[in-house]
């Protein structure tokens, strides 16, 4: 009994070391970027807009970045690393602002989305001025970054339309989908060029600022990319359970359950038909997450990055954020 105990108690103190480290990296990392971006952004506006976030995309960056490093990179490296993270959040910024009108958001991160404050005209053109001071701040890091930041975003655009288009399926487009695996297939295939491929990205982003070869980059995307779908999944579950329908995911996925049953849009019968079925839901929500953070986790240990403790976090990052968003809901994975 007693051994048992000492062992629960080096495994606890292992976890919570493994946490600590983590989190002295975001409060460091998260505090230089906050000084980066009132460094290089002059307009008030766009500081405005950049507030309030959660700075997961550069962190990611900055993270892939030190992982190469091995955390011995000189001052002026650090301070390029630190650059490119805010091409990374003016990117993520824009693109949020466009989603609000697109989805018709009033509220963004506890305050009126910006096109409620400003207008939709002056919304849409404050996000392409963020867009293009992003793209010069690329520039200035090589044709490669200035590359994969016009590849990246032009993927994104083409997610986003992919999802507006998703989300006019009626429900014949439905019926004919043959299982929940199918249709998962199909939203992860939207999750990945929408939300996905950005965290690709940036992680790719933080291996060119530290010179890996190109294998290794492409490590490192795929890393970022496992991360982005289980980040969305679990953002979309966290929704969910708040009782946020998604209507063109839910829909399929509960007739599935339940045997083409659901025959109608109305907000009421969709919401009964979660509830009663929301365990399923979830444990099929989870499986997914699981599966993508796994296979981050195997990519994080290849041979091609070399030890250091942000090898260690790399390793550890993907579950730990997702518990961060799923404390929410009361879920740990």
């Amino acid at each position: 009994m007693t051994i048992g105990k000492t062992v629960d108690k080096i495994m606890d103190s292992h976890s919570s070391e493994k946490s600590s480290n983590i989190d002295e990296f975001i409060e460091i990392t998260k505090r230089d970027l906050e000084k980066k971006i009132k460094e290089m952004i002059a307009d008030k506006k766009i500081v405005g807009i950049l507030k309030g976030g959660k700075r997961l995309r550069p962190l990611l960056a900055h993270l892939s970045f030190k992982a190469c490093t091995q955390g011995k990179e000189t001052r002026k490296e650090y301070r390029n690393a630190l650059e490119g993270g805010v091409v990374i959040e003016l990117a993520h910024a824009a693109s949020l602002v466009h989603d609000d009108i697109i989805d018709d958001d009033l509220v963004r991160r506890g305050k009126p989305s910006y096109h409620v404050k400003k207008g939709i005209a002056n919304a849409i053109l404050t996000g392409h001025k963020m867009l293009v001071i992003g793209f010069n701040v690329a520039l200035k890091h090589g044709e490669e970054w200035a590359k994969l930041y016009v590849e990246s975003w032009n993927e994104v655009v083409n997610g986003e339309i992919d999802e507006v288009n998703f989300n006019k399926k009626d429900l014949k487009y439905w019926d004919q989908i043959s299982s929940k695996s199918e249709i998962l297939e199909i939203y992860n295939k939207i999750i990945d060029l929408k939300t996905a491929v950005l965290f690709s990205s940036v992680c790719k982003a933080g291996a060119l600022e530290a010179n890996m070869t190109e294998d290794t980059i492409i490590l490192f995307g795929d890393y970022g990319r496992e991360i982005g779908i289980a980040y969305q999944l679990a953002d979309d579950l966290v929704d969910l359970s708040k009782g946020e329908m998604i209507d063109s995911v839910i829909v399929p996925l509960l007739n599935k359950i339940e045997g083409n049953k659901i025959k109608t849009f109305d907000k009421m019968v969709i919401k009964r038909k979660f509830v009663k079925n929301k365990d399923k839901i979830e444990d099929l929500y989870i499986k997914e997450i699981k599966k993508h953070i796994k296979k981050a986790e195997e990519l994080s240990l290849s041979k091609k990055i070399p030890k250091s403790i942000y090898k260690d976090m790399l390793h550890d990052f993907p579950k730990y954020i997702i518990n961060e968003m799923l404390k929410e809901i009361k879920i740990a994975l």
